[in-house]
């Protein structure tokens, strides 16, 4: 087979064949990869003749003899349109104000600049399409909070109150946020609330979500929205009173028991609440108006999942449905939906119940003194058997999953069993999903973290049945995509955070900081072998944490806790926890050396776990970093970490709950002690930023 030949359809369909890995060492994707890639990207190249085939299928799917439904450019700069248009071509231009504007293509080709950001609509040489006008930049943290700017970062579902039947809910979220500003706090960063599968009890990782269009309904504070009386009532009709305070006394959360018992409550609060007369009606018919199809789509698919079960009565993936409910827009998915309109109503009450319960949240925020408040957390895919993928198949790559290649954070690499965005399919439909997508992620929040923001300019994809090792990076179109994001940033006056660890891209860095997006950086990473980096060496680009939720918080890290549950959980040997633990402490050596000053102790002993604790939150404080996010787990000084990756059995991973309640969650006096340190470091920043 012609080699060259199938590395230019590689190349064509934008995977890279070589790169870079994080020991900086440069890789090459071999041809079986690169086939199988192929043939997930929906390209046979098995042969000479049908790399020839796909080579024609790129060019005439890719649109190259036409203009595409949306182009991008930044505000103030002209638009080269010589590819599609003659010179002197006339144009009509509909500003989003309603603004008209008429004229015609400079000798090159291009387009006059256009100083309004926004979404405009242009008439050119027979066609019709959308301009998204970017601003420079996305609003920034010191912009909206000032210099010094610090909050802290929670769990969700790991937040207690009394009544809130054994997880974390929106109640218990309005109330931490009201705890943490009372502290001081100016930001308050989430866990991922991406809706899951009402059906599927056991799937609950905020980082596999069903949809990233749509919210978790397990959330839902219905007493919020609905009040405390018909909440009562339902619990007594249902006979949950004995079972939902178990699952409140639970160390771990039951998330089966949790989701079933859940679940039945919003059903009857559903039917009580279509008996009429309640003065919500009215709200719960605009938010369904106010979804349209999206919407629409998402509780059409939770209703099918939940009826079209297997032999054994378990939910299929979607692309094992009958055929004729395989297409979200067909006549026989129609017809379902009016036959179950009761059905499907149902879904768009829990999504209403949700939507206005984070909508509170952030007001309490606000309302409590924060400046930026919610900070949400947008997952990197969607799983492909979700209601996203079903509903957005011109767009979402189902067939191929998303992971990282052997790096530092994970030398075997990661397969996140997830799909990504079809780069085609987003260029095809005007970029519709991933506008849709950071809209509804920027409706109820301040901010957003964007997992793994290498995704906007290129993914480690991985065919079906394959290692992470076995994978090739698939670019995308990146400028297209931080407009966008810049655009709906600024419309929002949110900021924008990108978790940026692993493996990354050369100039990807700079590029998101030039758009005011943060990167990441992370306490424990700070170090090489062992030398930590002194605080004002930090990136003034990035966030300032001391974790994440894959990794130790400071405590388990000082005690090698994390060692110990990865030998437990298969992923070492006993044998060689020793010289792990050697290593450990010689970080742990590395990481005193340089809070020593930090820690407020006039001798020079070692640090013991709580001081650690407490200088770390002032060491990351007197960082350049723009914005400092404490865990919750390092303020609360626990031992456990959220999430064990690699593990689904060997760990309780996102089922952990916080020690308290969350309205006083953060008044232990240690706790108090760790946030004073944090916010007096960060307000030494902002003197100094107000004297100069």
């Amino acid at each position: 087979m012609n080699e060259a030949r199938l590395k230019r359809l590689a190349e064509a369909a934008g995977l890279s064949i070589n790169w870079i890995d994080a020991d900086g060492r440069e890789q090459q994707v071999a041809p079986d990869v690169l086939r199988a890639v192929l043939h997930g990207l929906g390209l046979d190249a098995d042969s000479d003749d049908a790399v020839e085939r796909s080579l024609e299928k790129l060019h005439v799917d890719g649109g190259a003899d036409g203009l595409p439904p949306l182009l991008t450019l930044d505000q103030g700069t002209a638009l080269d349109l010589s590819t599609y248009c003659r010179a002197g071509e006339r144009y009509s231009l509909e500003l989003e104000s309603g603004e008209q504007r008429d004229g015609s293509l400079d000798q090159q080709g291009r387009l006059a600049s256009v100083d309004t950001p926004g979404y405009h609509r242009l008439r050119i040489a027979g066609h019709q399409l959308t301009l998204a006008v970017a601003p420079p930049a996305c609003p920034s943290v010191t912009e909206i909070a000032g210099p010094g700017a610090w909050g802290l970062t929670v769990q969700l579902y790991g937040l207690r109150r009394e009544g809130d039947g054994g997880m974390g809910d929106t109640l218990a979220l309005e109330a931490f946020a009201r705890n943490a500003a009372a502290h001081g706090a100016d930001a308050l960063g989430i866990s991922p609330v991406h809706a899951m599968f009402s059906v599927n009890h056991h799937q609950f990782s905020p980082y596999s979500p069903s949809s990233r269009l749509f919210f978790n309904s397990l959330h839902a504070a219905p007493e919020a929205t609905l009040g405390d009386a018909p909440l009562r009532m339902a619990i007594e009709t249902c006979g949950l009173t004995e079972e939902l305070q178990r699952l409140e006394q639970l160390e771990l959360i039951d998330r089966p028991a949790v989701s079933q018992s859940r679940q039945r409550l919003l059903r009857q609060l559903f039917e009580d609440f279509c008996k009429g007369g309640n003065a919500q009606q009215a709200d719960f018919d605009s938010f369904r108006a106010a979804g349209g199809q999206a919407l629409e789509n998402h509780c059409r698919f939770e209703a099918l999942h939940a009826t079209l079960l297997d032999s054994d009565g378990h939910p299929q993936h979607w692309r094992d449905w009958p055929e004729q409910y395989r297409d979200p827009n067909g006549a026989e998915v129609d017809r379902f939906a009016r036959e179950q309109a009761h059905e499907v109503s149902y879904h768009a009450f829990c999504q209403w119940l949700i939507a206005r319960g984070l909508e509170r949240a952030q007001i309490a925020a606000h309302s409590a003194g924060m400046k930026i408040g919610l900070i949400s957390d947008l997952a990197v895919g969607a799983d492909g058997g979700g209601s996203q993928a079903w509903s957005r198949q011109e767009e979402v790559l189902a067939t191929l999953s998303v992971g990282a290649p052997p790096d530092i954070l994970n030398r075997a690499g990661q397969n996140w069993g997830i799909c990504a965005f079809s780069p085609w399919g987003l260029k095809a439909n005007g970029y519709r999903a991933f506008i849709e997508m950071v809209r509804a992620n920027l409706a109820h929040a301040g901010g957003m973290r964007i997992d793994h923001v290498m995704g906007l300019m290129r993914l480690w994809v991985i065919p079906a049945g394959e290692g992470p090792e076995n994978g090739a990076y698939l670019n995308y179109p990146f400028d297209d995509l931080l407009r966008l994001l810049t655009l709906e940033a600024s419309r929002q006056n949110a900021v924008i955070l990108g978790e940026d660890l692993g493996t990354v891209p050369e100039g990807l860095r700079e590029k998101l900081a030039a758009r005011n997006i943060l990167g990441m950086r992370v306490l424990l990473f700070e170090q090489d072998d062992g030398r930590f980096t002194p605080a004002p060496q930090w990136s003034a680009d990035a966030l300032a944490t001391t974790t994440t939720h894959d990794l130790p918080t400071l405590a388990g890290w000082w005690k090698g806790r994390d060692i110990d549950w990865r030998i437990r959980a298969g992923h070492g040997a006993e044998e060689d926890r020793q010289q792990q633990l050697a290593e450990r402490e010689r970080e742990r050596r590395g990481l005193d050396a340089v809070l020593h000053r930090y820690a407020g102790e006039t001798s020079s002993k070692p640090l013991d776990v709580e001081n650690a604790i407490e200088a770390s939150a002032c060491f990351i404080g007197h960082t350049p970093a723009p914005l400092v996010l404490l865990p919750l787990e390092d303020a609360l000084g626990l031992e456990e970490q959220p999430n064990l990756p690699g593990t689904v059995d060997g760990h309780p991973n996102w089922r952990r709950r916080y020690p308290g309640d969350s309205a006083n969650l953060l008044d232990h006096p240690d706790s108090t002690r760790r946030l004073q340190c944090l916010a007096g470091a960060r307000g030494t920043l902002r003197a100094g930023d107000q004297q100069e």
